[in-house]
């Protein structure tokens, strides 16, 4: 029995997590254009700007890609970025670092140094799918 006010710790729901870059991995085969090559970008463009996005890493059955969000000539802000592994093999794609965060842990303890969610992972996750949902609504391809 726990006591008043203990919170459980938190378990990650791994069927979620691979369900979920399993929905990206699907949107991304929409999104992304067919004839990426590698450090050769490309753009797509929707109602809410561009995302440029640009091949890393190739091989067998993997993709590496960076997705960056370019926001103009701001010089206190830096263009979003995540990098996006894709496994073509397993049929997922995960996001692995990003611009404002360094490779994610599965779970994190509460509070942290850096102020992650417990979830945080999943929840950079999930902003990519609703991110690539937006792309696959309203996009039209830019060759940069």
């Amino acid at each position: 029995m726990k006591g008043k006010g203990l919170k459980a710790r938190y378990q990650p729901d791994l069927n979620g997590f691979l369900a979920l870059c399993g929905r990206n991995y699907a949107l991304l085969l929409r999104w992304l254009p067919s004839a990426l090559a590698m450090d050769a970008p490309a753009s797509v463009r929707g109602s809410h700007g561009i995302l440029k996005i640009t091949l890393v890493e190739n091989t067998r059955y993997t993709q590496l890609v960076e997705i960056s969000r370019p926001l103009g000539k701001t010089p206190l802000i830096e263009d979003p970025k995540v990098l996006v592994r894709i496994y073509h093999d397993a049929k997922l794609a995960e996001v692995l670092t990003g611009r404002q965060f360094s490779l994610l842990s599965a779970v994190y303890d509460y509070p942290n140094l850096r102020m992650y969610q417990s979830d945080e992972k999943y929840q950079v996750n999930a902003f990519l799918e609703e991110l690539l949902k937006i792309g696959c609504r309203y996009q039209s391809a830019v060759q940069s």
